[in-house]
């Protein structure tokens, strides 16, 4: 199977490629990787030269822009960016029979809910700030695109959450230098705790749309995330616990701090069943594989 993915150098498409190497239905080729200058969010209009030159049966859509503070700044740039980019990338698959796995966000949801329920596949959907609603465009914009296409080819759209790993500065690596900067001022390092979602490992996250994949089980709306829930206080405790700094977290509300885009307050997905029927591993268990990396980072400063 001729896998490319899009966005291959950011968080979850260099975790994409590192899944896909190791997969054997790739084949000896291994999969493709495509960066900006191969599909670029600001320029898509040249998505189909790239699928006519690289022929792949399968693109997953990694790319994204996800500075949610940005987004909310300049929200026609976001419904571009995330929006209009996946429906001309859409289109231009679904008229080659060529299958997509769209990669998508729990800020596609509200986050009002009350009930302790994450949010299913079939939930209603209502974005509370422009990043969310410019990436459920991108979703409705490829559901058009397949539901037109005139030959075979299958969408997949995967929500995820709070994704953490290399490259770049992640919710982690932020903590880390908070609470350094905490502990030079004498302070506590206040985290919002009033905020839940699912920590979601990027290398976790790649596996499980692997597995998809393999099992020929892509198509539809799957919810890939770490579990259990957890507040950004929750997070930020057990990164420090894991990661030797030694600072008091003190939890406080998101109205603490004024900020361009609205996160939403319960943005907790409920996992959809794999096909092994293995689930995604607990966030803490990721973590546990992640900090000595961060560790090393730390003392090389």
């Amino acid at each position: 199977m001729r896998v490319a993915v899009t966005g291959a150098t950011g968080r979850l498409g260099s975790a994409m490629i590192t899944a896909l190497e190791d997969a054997p239905f790739t084949g000896p080729a291994g999969p493709i990787a495509w960066t900006r200058s191969d599909f670029d969010l600001d320029h898509p209009e040249g998505i189909g030269g790239t699928i006519d030159r690289d022929r792949p049966e399968v693109v997953v859509h990694t790319a994204a822009w996800t500075d949610v503070d940005a987004c909310a700044r300049e929200p026609e740039l976001a419904l571009r960016r995330n929006g209009d980019a996946i429906g001309v990338l859409a289109a231009s698959c679904a008229h080659r029979g060529v299958d997509l796995v769209v990669v998508s966000t729990n800020e596609v949801f509200s986050g009002d809910r009350s009930d302790g329920r994450g949010y299913g596949p079939d939930d209603e959907t209502g974005p509370p700030n422009p990043y969310g609603a410019s990436k459920l465009a991108g979703e409705q914009m490829a559901v058009d695109a397949y539901g037109h296409a005139g030959r075979n080819g299958r969408l997949g759209i995967v929500r995820t959450a709070w994704l953490f790993g290399p490259p770049g500065s992640d919710f982690p690596r932020k903590i880390m230098d908070a609470a350094e900067r905490a502990i030079t001022n004498d302070a506590p390092l206040r985290v919002v705790d009033d905020e839940w979602g699912n920590p979601t490992y990027a290398a976790d996250a790649a596996e499980a749309i692997v597995e998809l994949l393999a099992e020929d089980a892509h198509h539809g709306v799957h919810h890939l995330v770490g579990v259990p829930p957890a507040s950004r206080a929750d997070w930020a405790r057990d990164i420090l616990g894991r990661t030797g700094i030694e600072t008091r977290v003190e939890g406080v509300p998101a109205s603490t701090w004024s900020r361009a885009s609205t996160p939403p307050r319960w943005g907790v997905l409920e996992p959809t069943p794999m096909p092994s029927g293995v689930p995604m591993r607990d966030w803490r268990a990721a973590m546990a594989d992640y900090a000595p990396a961060l560790q090393r980072e730390r003392t090389r400063r």
